[in-house]
């Protein structure tokens, strides 16, 4: 017989502290991923303009 889909197993749960070390991780990583996108859209951006603006 399979577990339920919406529920993990056993030796998967945490803790309510362990879920709050997660969560905090998993923030941080999307912080860190939005500010390198950012950084990536701002490098193109000033790139497209150099090129536009030198003909």
């Amino acid at each position: 017989m399979t577990a339920p889909l919406d529920r993990p197993p056993a030796e998967m749960r945490m803790t309510p502290e362990e879920r709050a070390v997660f969560d905090r991780r998993r923030r941080a990583r999307n912080w860190a991923i939005l500010a390198a996108l950012g950084g990536l859209v701002v490098l193109f951006y000033f790139i497209s303009m150099a090129r536009l603006l030198r003909g």
